[in-house]
């Protein structure tokens, strides 16, 4: 046996236990012991051996074909992102564990969020703020760089005060996290964060369980700000490229709107450089 994590089998257990019977057609019959599908269910339902299914949770086989797991994947009602993931799981070789990377920003991409006339800042593959302009310090202080945006949503409160919705928020950060290290749960850094987060917030430590993997994706975004009240912004996410995973992030108002006119506001009252 090998002393590597078992990322494929956490993962499909963890999907196993959030599929219903009743989501895949199998009726229900007496009192079921264990939450979601049971392990031969989800074998026969992928048209895999029982047997074969075990040794893939338990970790005694990490070679799967793609068509096994994109059987798994289908029984198991994962969509196009969290199948791409469970491919990833299954083709990953082994690796020695190494050092945190540091990450820089193309100096192209700090001018530009400088001279960017909206919030912009730059965040890193571990949800590190590794850029940011005053306008966006003055939308949320946590935007500073060095801090850490999964961090700050959980632990913060003056963070989870400015979002009306921070739990759902704190959901689809969690799901975009996972997606944004994908296998490399080698990082020192990943997993630091994730220790520090499991141990001080119950949420997170609920959430990470689940293994959601999701991309975060452009939204409109509402902020109860402390000076200027409610705003809504759309939040735009860049992938920037000739780096690992490092994104722009830019929050703009509907052009007129009164979130444009609270922006405004902020921005004015900025110090002059």
């Amino acid at each position: 046996m090998t002393d590597e994590p078992n990322l494929l089998g956490a993962y499909v257990r963890a999907r196993r236990e959030l599929v219903t019977p009743e989501q895949v057609g199998i009726p229900v019959l007496g009192v079921r012991r264990v939450p979601g599908l049971r392990r031969e269910e989800v074998a026969m339902l992928a048209g895999i051996s029982a047997d074969y299914y075990l040794r893939l949770e338990q970790g005694r086989d990490r070679n799967p074909s793609a068509q096994v797991l994109e059987s798994i994947a289908r029984v198991l009602r994962l969509d196009e992102e969290a199948t791409a993931y469970l491919l990833g799981l299954g083709s990953t070789p082994r690796r020695r564990r190494r050092r945190a990377r540091k990450e820089t920003v193309p100096p192209g991409i700090v001018q530009l969020v400088a001279a960017l006339p909206l919030p912009a800042l730059v965040e890193g593959r571990r949800f590190d703020v590794l850029a940011v302009n005053p306008l966006a310090t003055a939308l949320s202080p946590r935007f500073t760089v060095g801090a850490n945006r999964l961090r700050d949503t959980f632990l913060d409160p003056a963070e989870q005060a400015l979002h009306p919705d921070w739990e759902n928020a704190g959901a689809g950060m969690v799901a975009g996290f996972r997606r944004s290290v994908g296998t490399d749960t080698d990082d020192p850094g990943v997993i630091d964060l994730v220790g520090e987060l499991s141990l001080a917030s119950p949420h997170f430590s609920r959430l990470w369980a689940r293994h959601d993997v999701a991309g975060c994706t452009g939204a409109a975004k509402y902020l109860d700000h402390p000076r200027v009240g409610r705003l809504r912004l759309h939040r735009e996410r860049l992938d920037i490229s000739g780096t690992t995973g490092q994104t722009l992030v830019v929050y703009h108002p509907e052009p007129g709107s009164d979130s444009a006119e609270k922006l405004a506001l902020l921005a004015a009252a900025l110090p002059t450089p």
